[in-house]
């Protein structure tokens, strides 16, 4: 059965045809010679954008509609409670990117060619519900695992879950969502978001006081008022004291001296920087970063709601491997800094 734009049905979803009137020599050969996706059977026809999603099943279509977003639900006899929820092991993220330092080093030696550092990865892209479990045995975690990424009380609370790899993914989608629009707007791109280094974090963390234990400055995490400085597990371990159980909202507690929350506790972060007991010994003192893509010990720094004091200091250093996903860690991005954009012209 051939299914037809226009007709109302799935087929308003299936590629379209490229309006090839006003389109330059260029388009016309890129649209027959390339799809983005190698040899498809599509070359010359376009992804159809403009079709949003219809979610309400009171409102597909038709059948072909209504089977191909079933099967991104999990089974029927996997659901439980008259509730079906969206396979997340089918939603994933594809990118490509360059390994610039490797090739570099080729370069050096006259060895390899462009494509042969370009670097391919899919992954699966949901974070991990079952850390909350996992992380700890003999707690009543349940809660946090149904409702942290699903319930509107946790928008403003950091993503826990979710592995190194999967925060560079995320860099990588937010470089591109960023730059589209740049584009669509005509205007030049923008730096890539992405990891900071292990140099960039503790710099940022200690918010321009070169001495300071935390980002605060002093060396006391209990403020002069008697009121805890950030989101851990103080004093013998009583997780309750600084009345935050778990995690708590982003923008909690007093930013640092450069106007950034939690640099200190509530999630620690993952870095860029493979980790290294030794990287503060032979590093560069130019931009130090530990970039061993061998080494998958990746830094993570900052401490979190669950870990003592100590792991709130802007100098400790600590570790997880690329692939793990915790309750307690999250990421925060940067950009390399390029200047204000001249608002009078």
């Amino acid at each position: 059965m051939v299914l037809n734009r226009e007709d109302g049905g799935i087929g308003e979803y299936a590629f379209k045809d490229a309006d090839t009137t006003r389109a330059s020599v260029y388009d016309k050969y890129m649209l027959d010679n390339y799809s983005g996706m190698g040899e498809t059977g599509y070359e010359g026809r376009a992804l159809n954008k403009d079709e949003d999603l219809i979610w309400d099943t009171s409102e597909y279509p038709d059948e072909y509609y209504a089977e191909v977003m079933d099967s991104l639900y999990i089974p029927e006899e996997e659901s439980y409670n008259g509730q079906r929820s969206i396979d997340v092991t089918k939603l994933k993220y594809k990118y490509s990117w360059m390994d610039i330092e490797a090739a570099a080093r080729a370069a050096k030696k006259g060895k390899g060619s462009r494509k042969d550092f370009i670097r391919h990865e899919e992954l699966e892209i949901y974070p991990d519900t079952t850390v909350w479990i996992r992380d700890f045995e003999y707690s009543y975690n349940e809660p946090m695992h149904n409702d942290y990424l699903r319930h509107d009380a946790y928008s403003d609370y950091p993503v826990v879950g979710i592995s190194w790899q999967q925060a560079k993914a995320f860099c990588n989608w937010r470089t591109k969502f960023k730059n589209d629009d740049q584009k669509s707007r005509g205007k030049q791109f923008v730096n890539q978001f992405r990891l900071p280094t292990e140099a960039e974090w503790e710099y940022a963390a200690r918010g321009g006081i070169e001495g300071g234990t935390y980002p605060w400055g002093a060396p006391y995490v209990i403020s002069d008022t008697g009121c805890f400085m950030a989101n851990f597990k103080p004093q013998r371990g009583d997780y309750a004291a600084d009345a935050a159980l778990y995690t708590v909202e982003a923008k909690s507690y007093e930013p640092n001296d450069f106007n950034l929350y939690n640099m200190a506790g509530n999630v620690a972060e993952w870095i860029n920087s493979s980790y290294d007991p030794s990287a503060y010994d032979y590093v560069s003192t130019m931009n130090p970063n530990g970039g061993d893509q061998s080494n998958t010990r990746k830094v993570i720094r900052g401490g979190s709601w669950k870990d003592v004091a100590y792991f709130l200091q802007v100098s400790t250093r600590d570790y997880e491997y690329a692939d793990s996903a915790r309750s307690y860690i999250g990421f925060r991005t940067v950009q390399d800094y390029m200047g204000e954009e001249d608002s009078t012209q």
